[in-house]
C-alpha cells in the first residue's frame, strides 16, 4: 500500500510540474504579446495626439488671424504648413528604436497557383510554437497586405500613415454631405445651366486635355515613357480636375461676395467632385476591358465605359435623392420630432447609410451622399424640430471643419512620412502646367458659349475669378492615395500632393488680392445680385446708375422643377402648402387626404414660407419688388435654412415678415 501511495503521489507531483512548466511558457508568451500590444497602443495614441495637437494649433491660429483680420493665409493653408512641420519632425526627429519584429518570407517553390504579378491580399504564416515540454505546435497566422517597403521606417512613420479607405468611408462623407446640406439652393438652381456646364462638360474636357498633354510631355521624357500609358495620364487628368475652393468660399462668406459668383464657384466644386470620382472609375473600367482586347482603341469598351459613367452617376443620384425623401417622409408622418435626440440620430444615420448603400451597390457614395444632403436640406430640414435643426446644422458644420483641416494636415504630414512618394521633377512640372491649362480650358471657352444664350452674361472678371478659384484639395488627394502600388501611381500621388499644397497656400492666400485685381464687388447683401446691374464700382459697392430693369433670368430646368416641386414634392414630403388636396386631380382626393397632415391643413401661409427656398423660382415682378424693398436693420429675426448665412438686412415682402435673407 505504501509503494502504491508513493507512486500516486509521485505521479501527481510530475503532473503538477509539467502543468507549471506549460503555464510558465504560456504566461511568458502572453507577457510578450501584451508588451507588444501595449507598445502598439502607445504608438497609436501618439499618432492621434499629434494630429489632435495639429488641429488645436490650427484652431488657435485661425482665431488669431480672424481677431487680427489677417487674410493672407487661410486655415487650410495653415493646416498644410503645420502638417509639413510635424511631418519633418517625425521623419528626422525620431530614431528607429522600435522593438517591432520583421520576418522576411518568400513564396513556396510551387506557388504558381496564383498570379504572382499581383501581391496576395493576405499571407498565411506557419509559425512553430514551443509548448515547454519539448514539443512544438504549428500555428497559422494571417497578415494583411500593407504595401511595398522601400526602407526601414520608424514605426511612428508607419502609424502616421492611414489606410486610404479611411478617407473614403469616414472622412469624405461628412464633407460631401455638408456641401449639399449647406448649399444655397435658390441661387444654385438659378445658375443651374452654367454650373452643370462647368461641372459636367468642363470637368470632362479638362480631364481629357490634361491627360493628352501629360501623355505628350511624358513621351519627351525617356525614363517616364515606359512607365506611363495614355490611360494612366487620363486617370491623372480625372483626379486632378476637381476643385476644392474651401478657402475661396470661406473668404467669399466673410466679404459677402455676389451670390451668383458664390453659386457658380461653390456649385461647380460640389458637382465636379462627384463627376471626377465617377469619371475616374469609368476610366478604370475601360482599362480593364482594354487589357483583354486587341491592344488598340477598343470602341466597344469605350462605349461601355461611357455607359458606366451615365449609369453610376444616375443610380447614385437616385439612391441619394430617394434616401433623402424617405427621411423626409419618416419625419413628416411620425412623431419622432417629439424626441429631438432620436430625431437627430435618425437624420445622421439615414444620411450616412446613403453613402454605404451606394458603395455596397458598386456605385459612388460621394454622388449619393451629395444629393442626399441637398434633399435633406430642401425637404427633411423643414420637418425637423427646432432643436434638431440647430443640432444637425452645427454638427455637420463641425464635422466638415474638422475633417477638412485633418485632411490638409495629413497631406502635409504624409509628404515626409508616406513611404510611397516618387519625386520626378519632369512629371511634377508637367502636372502643374497641364493642371493650369486644363482649368483655363474649362472656364474660358465654356463661358464664351454660355454667354451666347445667357442673360445676364458672365463678365470677364468673374471668369478670371473662376479660374483662380480652381484650388485642388481633398478629393484629388483621396483619389491619388487610394492606389500607390505602381511607379506611375506613386508619381501621381506626389505631384497631386504638391499641387494641392501650393494651390491652397498660394492661390488661397491671394484670394483677397484677386478680388481687388478683378474688381469683384464685396459687401453685397445676399438678395442684391450684381450680375443684374451694368455698372460696378471698383471700390466694391454697386453702381446703381445705369442699371438695367431686366431681372436675372432663371434656368429653364429650374423653372420647370420649381413648379413641380412647389405643387407636388413639397406638399408630399413636408408640411408646406398648397396641399396635395389643392394640386392633385379630384380623382386622387382620397390618396391626397392620406398624404396630407393635420398640420398642413391648419397652418397659415406665413408659416409655410419660413423655408428659404419656397421662392426658388420667383416671378420676375416678385424679384423686382424684393430689390426695391431692402432696408438695412441692426438685427435679424426669423429662421434660416442650413445653407443660409444671416445678414443684417430684412426684406419687406407681402405676407412675409422678419425673414432671414
Amino acid at each position: 500500500m505504501a509503494d502504491s501511495a508513493m507512486t500516486v503521489r509521485y505521479a501527481v507531483v510530475v503532473t503538477i510540474g509539467v502543468f507549471l512548466l506549460k503555464s510558465c511558457s504560456g504566461e511568458e508568451t502572453d507577457i510578450k504579446l501584451d508588451k507588444k500590444a501595449q507598445l502598439l497602443h502607445r504608438l497609436d495614441s501618439l499618432n492621434l495626439l499629434l494630429y489632435t495637437f495639429l488641429l488645436i494649433l490650427t484652431v488657435l491660429t485661425i482665431w488669431t488671424f480672424k481677431h487680427r483680420r489677417l487674410r493672407f493665409l487661410h486655415e487650410t493653408g495653415l493646416a498644410v504648413i503645420y502638417g509639413l512641420i510635424v511631418g519633418a519632425i517625425i521623419r528626422y526627429g525620431f530614431t528607429n528604436s522600435s522593438t517591432i519584429v520583421h520576418m522576411p518570407v518568400v513564396p513556396e517553390p510551387d506557388g504558381s497557383h496564383y498570379n504572382q504579378s499581383v501581391p496576395p491580399d493576405t499571407l498565411w504564416l506557419r509559425f512553430p510554437e514551443s509548448k515547454g515540454d519539448g514539443t512544438t505546435k504549428n500555428k497559422t497566422f494571417a497578415y494583411s497586405f500593407r504595401g511595398e517597403i522601400y526602407k526601414r521606417d520608424n514605426e511612428i512613420d508607419l502609424k502616421a500613415t492611414f489606410d486610404p479607405e479611411i478617407f473614403f468611408n469616414i472622412i469624405l462623407p461628412p464633407i460631401i454631405f455638408h456641401a449639399g446640406y449647406s448649399l444655397k439652393r435658390k441661387y444654385f438652381f438659378r445658375n443651374l445651366g452654367a454650373i452643370l456646364t462647368y461641372a459636367l462638360i468642363g470637368t470632362t474636357i479638362s480631364s481629357f486635355v490634361i491627360g493628352a498633354l501629360m501623355y505628350t510631355f511624358i513621351q519627351l521624357i525617356p525614363h517616364l515613357a515606359s512607365s506611363f500609358t495614355f490611360l494612366d495620364t487620363l486617370y491623372f487628368g480625372a483626379l486632378i480636375s476637381p476643385t476644392d475652393p474651401l478657402t475661396i468660399i470661406s473668404i467669399f462668406n466673410d466679404l459677402h461676395v455676389d451670390v451668383n459668383l458664390y453659386a457658380l464657384v461653390f456649385g461647380e466644386s460640389v458637382l465636379n467632385d462627384a463627376v471626377a470620382i465617377v469619371l475616374s472609375g469609368s476610366i478604370q473600367n475601360y482599362a480593364e476591358r482594354y487589357q483583354s482586347g486587341s491592344g488598340g482603341f477598343e470602341t466597344w469598351a469605350f462605349f461601355q465605359a461611357l455607359g458606366d459613367f451615365i449609369r453610376i452617376f444616375s443610380l447614385s443620384l437616385f439612391i441619394g435623392a430617394t434616401m433623402g425623401c424617405v427621411t423626409a417622409l419618416l419625419t413628416k408622418f411620425t412623431r419622432v420630432r417629439d424626441f429631438p435626440l432620436l430625431e437627430s440620430a435618425l437624420f445622421v444615420l439615414m444620411s450616412y447609410s446613403t453613402f454605404l448603400i451606394a458603395e455596397a451597390s458598386d456605385l459612388t457614395g460621394v454622388v449619393a451622399v451629395l444629393f442626399c444632403g441637398i434633399c435633406q436640406a430642401h425637404y427633411t430640414y423643414n420637418n425637423l424640430s427646432v432643436d434638431s435643426r440647430q443640432r444637425t446644422k452645427q454638427l455637420f458644420e463641425l464635422l466638415n471643419f474638422l475633417a477638412e483641416n485633418f485632411i490638409f494636415s495629413y497631406i502635409g504630414v504624409s509628404m515626409f512620412t508616406f513611404p510611397k512618394h516618387h519625386f520626378d521633377p519632369g512629371f511634377i512640372f508637367a502636372g502643374f502646367f497641364c493642371a493650369l491649362l486644363g482649368r483655363a480650358v474649362n472656364v474660358y471657352p465654356l463661358s464664351f458659349l454660355l454667354n451666347l444664350g445667357r442673360n445676364p452674361k458672365i463678365p470677364s472678371n468673374y471668369q478670371h475669378m473662376l479660374f483662380c478659384a480652381g484650388l485642388r484639395g481633398a478629393m484629388s488627394f483621396a483619389l491619388a492615395i487610394r492606389n500607390t502600388v505602381s511607379d506611375a501611381r506613386q508619381a501621381m500621388l506626389t505631384t497631386t500632393s504638391l499641387i494641392v499644397i501650393l494651390t491652397v497656400i498660394l492661390q488661397g492666400g491671394a484670394t483677397t488680392q484677386f478680388l481687388s485685381w478683378f474688381n469683384i464687388p464685396v459687401g453685397v447683401d445676399e438678395e442684391v445680385e450684381v450680375l443684374s446691374y451694368n455698372g460696378v464700382r471698383s471700390g466694391g459697392s454697386l453702381s446703381m446708375g445705369g442699371s438695367t430693369s431686366k431681372t436675372n433670368e432663371k434656368a429653364l430646368l429650374a423653372r420647370i422643377w420649381g413648379n413641380f416641386d412647389t405643387h407636388y414634392m413639397k406638399p408630399l414630403l413636408t408640411h408646406s402648402r398648397p396641399t396635395l388636396l389643392d394640386t392633385l386631380p379630384v380623382c386622387c382626393g382620397p390618396l391626397a387626404r392620406i398624404l396630407t397632415t393635420t398640420q398642413q391643413m391648419t397652418q397659415d401661409n406665413v408659416a409655410r414660407r419660413m423655408d428659404s427656398d419656397s421662392d426658388l423660382c420667383l416671378e420676375d415682378r416678385d424679384t423686382d419688388r424684393r430689390r426695391t424693398s431692402i432696408q438695412p436693420l441692426g438685427t435679424v429675426t426669423g429662421e434660416v435654412s442650413p445653407g443660409q448665412q444671416p445678414l443684417h438686412t430684412r426684406v419687406a415682402l407681402p405676407g412675409l415678415i422678419g425673414r432671414h435673407l
